[in-house]
């Protein structure tokens, strides 16, 4: 299944819905990371301030893969104003 994130709520909700569905308690997930379980509340309640390398590290021991997709004609030749 994929899901569209444009903004950290949703990788919060997913994440915990997953947790739930493998029948993880938080504070066992947080132990399994090595952080508190405040943490992993933090993520699972979308706040904007969480560590990016603890959130990447969440989802891959939830099996959840994370894909950027990058535009199909990158502007690396230009620069923001638009000249070459």
């Amino acid at each position: 299944m994929r899901i569209p994130v444009t903004n950290v709520v949703t990788i919060g909700e997913v994440a915990k819905k997953v947790r739930r569905e493998q029948g993880i308690r938080q504070e066992d997930m947080a132990s399994i990371l090595g952080a508190s379980h405040v943490f992993l509340r933090d993520v699972e309640h979308g706040k904007p301030t969480v560590q990016l390398g603890k959130v990447l590290r969440l989802l891959d021991e939830l099996g959840i893969t994370l894909i950027l997709e990058l535009p199909d004609e990158p502007e690396a030749d230009s620069d923001r104003n638009g000249r070459p």
